[in-house]
């Protein structure tokens, strides 16, 4: 599948967190992009698709590999490299990232200490650049919202040329499963929707997830609170949404 569309791997650097923040005009981009392994790094495959180019980088990363070294191994094994574009985040904030010479104009790509952003099919180079603005701009805060807020600059100054569809954004730290996975897989304006849905995920749905069975830690039982808010009625939770009964 070709996604044509703009994202941004990270890691921060007080969390050692890792995630990807991506957005398109094609259903569920969350489910085709993002892939993200606790403690080794986070890659964003985009363009012509190529989930085992993901896969395979990760791997090498896990061996050892920096983020460019595992790019370039990864892309030298693949004969349609020129339709490919992929981002690469390591567990140390090296970075990397490659936009092939057949991807669709306007495409391109930017790394810095601990992000790499690229896109294809947009309206121009400002939607990249705006993302790297923001991201470093809001750099005091968590990093799933410094990656909204980096999708939300992209967005605003154009983003995909085609127009928009669907956004996601996934952050994983020491356990194996994400501390956050908030995904829009079909909307006419997704990243305003992931915004909506992440401010209501932080509110409703990370005290629980602070909650659960962590690696080496007795498992517990869901604190009083978080019972008491789950048990109420959506609209009738911090943040609302969701329906009454």
């Amino acid at each position: 599948m070709q996604i044509n569309t703009f994202s941004i791997v990270a890691r921060c650097p007080r969390t050692g967190m890792l995630g990807v923040a991506v957005s398109t005009a094609v259903p569920a981009v969350g489910a085709i992009c993002p892939y993200v392994r606790p403690g080794i790094g986070a890659v964003s495959t985009q363009a012509w698709v190529n989930p085992y180019l993901a896969i395979a980088a990760l791997d090498r990363m896990a061996d050892g590999a920096d983020a460019a070294a595992a790019l370039a191994a990864v892309l030298a094994e693949d004969e349609a490299r020129a339709v490919r574009q992929i981002g690469v985040v390591d567990a140390f904030g090296r970075a990397a990232s490659f936009t092939g010479a057949g991807c669709t104009p306007w495409c391109g790509d930017l790394t810095g200490p601990g992000y790499a952003i690229q896109g294809n099919m947009l309206t121009g180079p400002a939607v990249l650049a705006e993302m790297e603005r923001a991201y470093l701009a809001a750099g005091e805060a968590e990093l799933a919202e410094r990656m909204v807020a980096a999708l939300e600059e992209g967005q605003a100054v154009g983003g995909d040329k085609r127009g928009k569809q669907s956004a996601a954004v996934i952050v994983f730290g020491a356990e194996d499963y994400a501390m956050v996975d908030v995904r829009v897989d079909e909307h006419p304006t997704p990243v305003a929707e992931l915004r909506r849905v992440w401010e209501i995920f932080k509110l409703q749905a990370r005290p629980f997830v602070e909650g659960m069975a962590r690696k080496g830690q007795p498992a517990a039982p869901a604190p009083d609170s978080v019972v008491e808010m789950l048990l109420r009625s959506p609209p009738d939770r911090p943040g609302g949404g969701g329906s009454a009964p």
